[in-house]
């Protein structure tokens, strides 16, 4: 029927030390979720960010306008919605005020019931040393599988 539609920020995990994950729904338009369902959407450069009223808006999410969508298309780069529980709303609102956190989307994706859904995180940013470290790490385990191959 359809393909499993999963769009990552893999730039986040870089940047960012991960410390809550959330899914919130999106309140999208018809041509929106269609052009998401093509998988023509990016999250790579987007952030959360809270209205005066207290709703959650992602920013900078990039969903490309449909190709049959005529005068009824949507714009590429508007702010959209997030849809969470009030309870959830208000712990993130305290986390990001406080302490200086962000909120950044790590995955979009389409759950069993065709809703676009996308994974939030609570996020602290890495200094560069912590960056660095990362880096290490991940060339470290890329020499050890190489290792392991050749002596296999």
């Amino acid at each position: 029927m359809q393909k499993n539609i999963n769009i990552k920020n893999k730039k986040a995990r870089f940047e960012f030390e991960i410390i809550d994950k959330y899914t919130a729904g999106i309140q999208l338009t018809g041509t929106e979720i269609k052009s998401i369902r093509l998988s023509k959407a990016r999250i790579t450069e987007s952030f959360c960010e809270f209205n005066e009223r207290g709703e959650l808006f992602v920013i900078n999410m990039y969903i490309e306008e449909y190709i049959y969508g005529h005068q009824f298309n949507h714009k590429p780069k508007s702010e959209r919605r997030l849809l969470l529980n009030k309870r959830e709303l208000k712990t993130l609102k305290k986390e990001v005020e406080a302490k200086g956190n962000a909120i950044v989307p790590l995955r979009l994706f389409i759950n069993e019931r065709g809703f676009a859904k996308l994974e939030i995180a609570l996020a602290k940013g890495k200094k560069l040393h912590d960056k660095r470290e990362t880096m290490k790490d991940r060339d470290n385990k890329k020499d050890l599988a190489r290792i392991k191959k050749n002596f296999n």
